[in-house]
């Protein structure tokens, strides 16, 4: 059973960087602005043969507000703290101890739990300057430079002793009741991080984890609907927009079905993006769509499909992803039918790619028509991995050309001579035609169309390839 080794320390110290360096990619967002983190994240981690899980935490800052965003930060990082078998408290060398720090040293000194302190900012002879935080009561501090991977000698040496070996727990009897379900989370995702990493597809082994992202505006209810699917506070949520500011990966079992549960930052309209840090956290969730397998995209039912929902699933469609639409908060919604009218008529009408979408109506805050959501995704994965017979294609290749012939190019109709599925996910086919660059936007549309019809491909990017050249598997 892996260890887990939570990162901890004040705002701005470097915790997201070393996070990065022992996950081995960049999963966390790095930025000058402190307090940059909110959620804890966990990722496999390795230091030379050391192999566990890393947490990553939000800085600790007490504001006195019981209920305010800080505060829900703060609740965040006691989990990662409670279900710990190391606390690495890091501090930063380069700016000195800070009042912040001790009273970060006070806080750990209460929590019980093996503690390993690091200094890190000590690049460039900063080693010298780490005496001081000798007075925290951690012992010696272990000098570190995360952005340059300087130390790390030194910091494997500290940890080796709790981190290796598969002796007993020391600590397990105090650890919090959701340890367990924490572990066996971060089990599946080490077993399936660097699959996603690659951005390669998933097989069709029933125990790979489903990809699966949760998309939207900022305060539609992502998180809130990520929270319920999980059954308790794993991210963090509120009234204030914009609570996300980079994706948060949840190992998670549905029925025996192993997914990779995705929460992502709210994507604000491109001229409303403001900043260095918001142009990061839209650029996250775009890469966490293009590595998904499906994307649900949450929209609020009172504001129903807004100009930037539909870029969002335009989006979607281009990176070629399975999408179902999740309408949320539906209770507030008094005329229902005429509600989810209206939204079949826009989707129509905006979406005419994703023809036969899914779409779910729930209120992740009461939890009704939650039930509803993983058999509709699951749905859009079987068509998402839809693979037709070629013979069966070119039957039907004859019947769309008797019912629609192509056009006349040059006095001459183009002829569409063959046609065979090259891909999954989506459905790819290509189609070899006598002057493929002559045939029009709006035959291709008909095709597809055709397609999504006959085979029963609703909801689903698909996409045609148009080649030149003879049937390749004619011999004559």
């Amino acid at each position: 059973m892996a260890k887990r080794l939570a990162i901890i320390g004040r705002p701005n110290v470097g915790k997201s960087t070393l996070f990065n360096r022992l996950a081995g990619r960049r999963l966390a967002l790095v930025h000058d602005m402190p307090g940059v983190t909110r959620d804890r994240r966990e990722a496999p981690g390795t230091l030379a043969d050391l192999e566990f899980i890393v947490v990553d935490t939000a800085g600790i800052d007490d504001d006195g507000e019981k209920d305010s965003l800080t505060a829900r930060m703060r609740g965040q990082t006691e989990v990662a703290l409670q279900s710990a078998d190391v606390i690495l408290f890091l501090v930063d060398a380069r700016a000195g101890m800070l009042a912040q720090d001790r009273d970060f040293a006070h806080f750990l000194h209460r929590v019980g739990k093996t503690v390993v302190l690091a200094a890190n900012k000590a690049e460039k002879g900063g080693a010298s300057a780490v005496s001081e935080f000798f007075a925290l009561g951690f012992g010696a501090p272990v000098a570190i430079s995360a952005e340059h991977g300087e130390g790390m000698g030194d910091l494997h040496e500290a940890l080796a002793p709790y981190l290796s070996g598969d002796e007993e727990d020391r600590l397990s009897g105090q650890r919090g009741r959701g340890s367990k379900r924490s572990e066996a989370r971060a089990a599946a995702l080490a077993a399936t991080e660097a699959a996603a990493e690659a951005g390669t597809p998933l097989d069709d082994d029933p125990d790979k984890p489903l990809s699966m992202a949760i998309i939207g505006r900022p305060n539609v209810g992502k998180s809130t609907l990520v929270n319920r699917l999980l059954g308790e506070e794993r991210v963090l949520t509120g009234p204030e927009a914009g609570i996300t500011r980079d994706s948060i990966t949840v190992p998670w079992m549905w029925r025996d079905k192993p997914v990779r549960l995705v929460d992502t930052a709210g994507v604000r309209r491109r001229p409303r993006v403001s900043g260095a840090l918001e142009h990061l956290s839209v650029s996250d969730t775009f890469s966490t769509i293009r590595f998904a397998e499906v994307c649900v995209l949450v929209v609020d039912a009172t504001q129903l499909l807004e100009k930037q929902d539909l870029t969002i699933a335009r989006e979607v469609a281009e990176e070629g992803r399975s999408l179902v639409i999740a309408v949320n908060k539906w209770d507030l919604i008094t005329d229902k039918n005429a509600k989810l009218a209206e939204l079949r008529d826009i989707l129509e009408a905006q979406l005419p790619q994703l023809s036969g979408i899914e779409v779910v109506t729930l209120s992740a805050i009461t939890g009704n028509g939650t039930e509803k959501l993983m058999p509709a995704v699951l749905k859009a994965m079987d068509v998402w991995n839809t693979r037709i017979p070629t013979p069966k294609l070119n039957r039907w290749l004859e019947e769309a050309q008797s019912r629609n012939p192509p056009p006349l190019v040059a006095g001459r109709r183009l002829r569409l001579r063959y046609m065979t599925q090259s891909n999954i996910r989506p459905p790819t086919f290509a189609l070899f035609a006598s002057k493929p660059g002559d045939l029009p936007d709006s035959y291709t549309r008909y095709l597809i169309n055709m397609l999504r019809s006959t085979f029963d491909l609703p909801g689903t990017p698909i996409r045609v390839m148009l080649r030149k050249g003879k049937n390749p598997y004619d011999k004559k």
